[in-house]
């Protein structure tokens, strides 16, 4: 199964240890084109305009989006973030509708969070992993 990594790149690092978990169980794994902005040039996450200027450059958010169609699923890393359990941010959750649409599979690493769009999460029926990927 080829499974696409999706999530806000604060947990970048969470990203690449989660890559190569899932390689190791015999997946094949897309991951962000972001990873490697951030692994070379750590000031990359600390200025919103240095992150929009590199997303519509280097077209990261439509190039995630080759990435999601070419996957049977996507998995989606929501850690706590702005004090929210299991956040997912705009660009994740654009990420899933696409996914969505697509017919794909939908994994949650942890719960839905309760925000703004939780009714639509929901009605998406993610498959919730509750931190356990061996249930992929």
């Amino acid at each position: 199964m080829i499974i696409t990594i999706c999530g806000s790149m604060q947990f970048h690092r969470e990203m690449q240890t989660t890559k190569q978990e899932l390689e190791s169980r015999g997946f094949t794994v897309f991951a962000p084109d972001e990873l490697d902005n951030v692994k070379s040039n750590e000031s990359y996450m600390k200025n919103d305009e240095d992150k929009i200027n590199a997303k519509i450059e280097y077209d990261f958010i439509r190039e995630h989006f080759k990435k999601v169609e070419a996957a049977d699923a996507i998995l989606i890393l929501n850690y706590p973030k702005h004090g929210i359990d299991g956040y997912i941010g705009g660009n994740t959750f654009l990420e899933m509708g696409y996914a969505f649409g697509q017919g794909k599979k939908i994994y949650l690493l942890h719960p839905i969070p309760k925000m703004d769009y939780y009714t639509e999460m929901v009605a998406i029926q993610p498959v919730i992993l509750n931190g356990d990927l061996g249930r992929i």
